[in-house]
């Protein structure tokens, strides 16, 4: 059984420190920048921002994570961008590149059931933790440039 984007928005914000979502047409955004400028996942509903998962089907939603280099090399050892590939990327319950995101190490997967989304946990973290990283460095090299000046 899949299930839906409400309970995978409620175990981002609830199983993750300092989560800000932002909402845009029911695609939602999940970042750990104050400044949001890059979100480390993103559940999205609508094919506003991609024409390949057909997302405007009733129902259908992708959930998106941008997880490190070597668990995505783990999960997709051929190097190749994934439009390359042939993937399905509207079929349901199966963890994916992302069909544009892949090249910077996003995953994707279409409407998750629960032994998938319980798969994905230990990514999300992943990509939680990444995303804190980077906005750690940021601030400490903004900090830097304004000693610097």
């Amino acid at each position: 059984m899949s299930m839906d984007e409400t309970h995978v928005k409620k175990y981002l914000l609830a199983n993750f420190a300092g989560v800000d979502m932002i909402e845009d047409e029911g695609n939602l955004f999940f970042f750990c920048d104050p400044k949001n400028r890059v979100p480390f996942a993103t559940v999205v509903t609508t094919s506003k921002y991609d024409t390949y998962s057909d997302l405007d089907r009733p129902g259908v939603y992708r959930l998106n994570i941008g997880v490190g280099k070597d668990t995505y090399r783990s999960l997709f050892p051929s190097g190749q961008m994934p439009l390359e590939l042939g993937y399905d990327f509207t079929a349901n319950d199966v963890i994916l590149p992302h069909p544009e995101y892949g090249r910077i190490y996003w995953i994707c997967v279409l409407n998750p059931s629960e032994a998938t989304f319980d798969a994905l946990k230990p990514m999300l973290a992943e990509a939680h933790e990444l995303a804190i990283k980077k906005y750690d460095s940021a601030q400490a090299a903004s900090k830097r440039q304004a000693q610097t000046r």
